[in-house]
């Protein structure tokens, strides 16, 4: 037998199923390497590994994932995981913070809206195709939302653009490195051509969408990117800039437990349509729509 393994050369060498072999490695449990798309598994690497105690590691990929979503905070899916009985707790950190969070099984599902210069649309689907760990997960479209610039009522300052905000030197509420809204501010920028540096970003950075409009609304800050939603909830104006994908991951195996089947039971009912309808700033036609099956 070859010193490489295929993944099914390797399932069948260590009598393992398909599915429990691609387990191990969204875990990082299993020695292999990933080569022009393929997974290729060392045989002296895999009987050292063997050797080391397959049992033990097998016994932790058995425990379920804390009911936790981690990643992007949002008003809709914070309301439809309350309302849709899921039992599901939040821990909003920003989609990168997020997805990190689900390679470690630290979080059930991972809320994320990633922006990149060249592929905006399809920003989420790479990442998580991209991601160590997490190489049996699924995204599912929630929503598109709307995302904009946030200022006070009235938009004293008549803001219209980012080369506005950095030429007037207007102050700017910041998201947390790898937030969603952080990350559109910086693609905004580099396709406007100004330098995110001429903008004076206020501190500390905000850790939700909501934060940033109360130090809009408080004057600790005259502007700050996030959705319709907040702004509309905040009683702020909003300058829209982009309709952006506001996607839910997880891995394939925990979609049919109770709390994620309790969630996107009830994101198909006209109960939460009716809600995205009254927040603003959401279009459903992406709603449970499958966008990736890693």
């Amino acid at each position: 037998m070859t010193e490489l393994l295929n993944t099914d050369e390797a399932a069948t060498y260590l009598r393992l199923s398909e599915r429990k072999l691609y387990e191990l490695v969204a875990a990082g449990a299993v020695p292999c390497s990933k080569v022009t798309g393929r997974w290729l598994f060392p045989k002296a690497a895999l009987d050292r590994w063997v050797a080391s105690g397959m049992a033990s590691t097998m016994t932790s990929l058995r425990e379920s994932a804390p009911p936790i979503v981690g990643g992007s905070h949002d008003p809709l899916l914070e309301w439809a995981l309350r309302e849709s009985g899921s039992g599901l707790a939040t821990l909003p950190e920003g989609s990168e913070a997020g997805l990190r969070r689900l390679s470690r099984r630290e979080v059930i599902l991972a809320a994320i809206h990633l922006h990149t210069l060249e592929h905006d649309a399809s920003a989420n689907v790479a990442a998580v195709g991209d991601a160590p760990g997490l190489h049996d997960a699924v995204v599912i479209g929630f929503a598109r939302r709307e995302q904009g610039v946030l200022v006070a009522p009235g938009n004293p300052h008549g803001i219209g653009d980012l080369g506005q905000i950095a030429e007037s030197g207007l102050r700017m509420a910041q998201r947390q490195p790898g937030a969603g809204a952080q990350l559109l501010l910086l693609t905004q920028c580099a396709r406007a051509q100004i330098d995110p540096g001429a903008l004076v970003m206020m501190k500390p950075a905000c850790a939700t969408g909501s934060d940033l409009a109360q130090a809009i609304r408080a004057g600790h800050a005259d502007c700050g990117i996030a959705a319709r939603a907040v702004a509309d909830a905040a009683g702020l104006d909003f300058v829209p800039l982009l309709w952006e994908n506001f996607d839910l991951v997880l891995r394939q195996r925990d979609y049919f437990l109770p709390g994620p089947s309790a969630l996107f039971s009830f994101v198909r009912s006209e109960r939460f349509r009716q809600r995205a309808a009254e927040l603003g700033g959401y279009d459903l036609s992406v709603c449970g729509a499958v966008r990736l099956v890693a």
